[in-house]
């Protein structure tokens, strides 16, 4: 009988739209969407002379007010450090946080947060001056050691020497640019360490030649980055995970920004529930049936964000990696959305 209502109750919810709750009511009354980006960092976030974002986070950002307004600009950019980036989205100072973000256990419960998407797959790792002549983090023993307060990265660094039975000297900043000069220009550290994927954007954009420094193979950690929400308004949180969804499941199914218009005609069950063709998907986030459509249509699927701010053909260079499909040998993976 307990099963029979179970399902029962279940069946009567399918399908009902989703109630506003506080946050994405607020950011409708607005007009526009607050998204809390790092203060620059090259390929995820950063202003450029005449003030303008772009980066994969920002892309993010884009395709939220997209989704929620139909329209891509109704978003403010707020930079925030490391440190203060939590307390942001708590006070309610910023709607969303996507600023390469570590989604971790106490950041989902005891900072009152929730994740959306991983949107990057990153780890910890550690940079050098290639004329130190090191190949690896286990020959770092003693070296000091430049790191960022307000990150994972100093118990993840503590951790590691630990395991290895070596000793570092750990010199902690919260700002990043004092910390990058505390690397690049004063020397005031043997070694950086970070995501790597920071110490890619960070070399690209500070060393006159990025031979000179070398990321060593090691990663320490696992980086799971994804954006983030104040906890409290399920239904905004539905929406940042989803829209992150629809992004990957986009470049899956071969929808690009080019291909969109023709592709609603697609008769794929999959691709016609994510461009609305087939409703549903709209009602049940309390959006327009078009939401994913419009998301895709201001930046791209997921491919298209990697490739244009962090690709090959940046001055980042990276690789897809991790950050390919699950059926191209990476993480990236969409549940259903029908």
């Amino acid at each position: 009988m307990r099963t029979i209502l179970s399902i029962a109750v279940a069946a009567g919810m399918f399908g009902l739209p989703a109630h506003a709750g506080e946050i994405l009511d607020a950011v409708k009354k607005r007009g526009e969407l607050v998204c809390g980006v790092s203060e620059g960092i090259a390929g995820f976030s950063a202003p450029d002379s005449q003030g303008t974002w772009s980066g994969m986070d920002v892309d993010f950002c884009h395709a939220m007010a997209a989704a929620i307004f139909g329209d891509s600009s109704k978003v403010t950019f707020k930079p925030l450090s490391a440190q203060n980036r939590f307390t942001a989205v708590q006070s309610g100072e910023v709607d969303v946080l996507s600023r390469v973000t570590t989604y971790t256990l106490t950041r989902d419960t005891s900072l009152g947060l929730d994740f959306g998407a991983i949107l990057f797959y990153d780890g910890q790792g550690f940079m050098v001056p290639a004329s130190m002549g090191i190949s690896s983090a286990k020959d770092l023993s003693g070296a000091t050691i430049c790191m960022q307060t307000g990150t994972t990265n100093e118990l993840n660094v503590a951790d590691f020497f630990r395991s290895i039975g070596k000793d570092f000297k750990p010199l902690a900043i919260e700002d990043v640019n004092e910390l990058n000069n505390a690397f690049f220009t004063s020397k005031r550290c043997d070694v950086y360490t970070g995501d790597t994927s920071g110490m890619a954007a960070w070399r690209s954009s500070l060393a006159s030649n990025q031979a000179d420094y070398t990321i060593l193979p090691e990663l320490i950690s696992k980086e799971p980055l994804a954006a983030a929400v104040r906890h409290g308004d399920q239904q905004f949180s539905d929406i940042l995970r989803w829209v992150g969804f629809a992004l990957i499941e986009a470049e899956e199914k071969g929808v690009t920004q080019s291909n969109l218009e023709s592709m609603k005609t697609n008769p794929d069950p999959s691709i016609q529930a994510l461009l609305g063709t087939v409703p549903g998907n709209g009602k049940a986030l309390g959006l327009d049936e078009a939401w994913a459509y419009n998301a895709i249509k201001a930046v791209g699927n997921y491919g298209e964000i990697f490739e244009r701010n962090v690709g090959k053909g940046t001055p980042l260079g990276l690789d897809r990696g991790m950050n390919a499909l699950w059926n191209k040998g990476g993480l990236l993976y969409a549940p259903p959305a029908r």
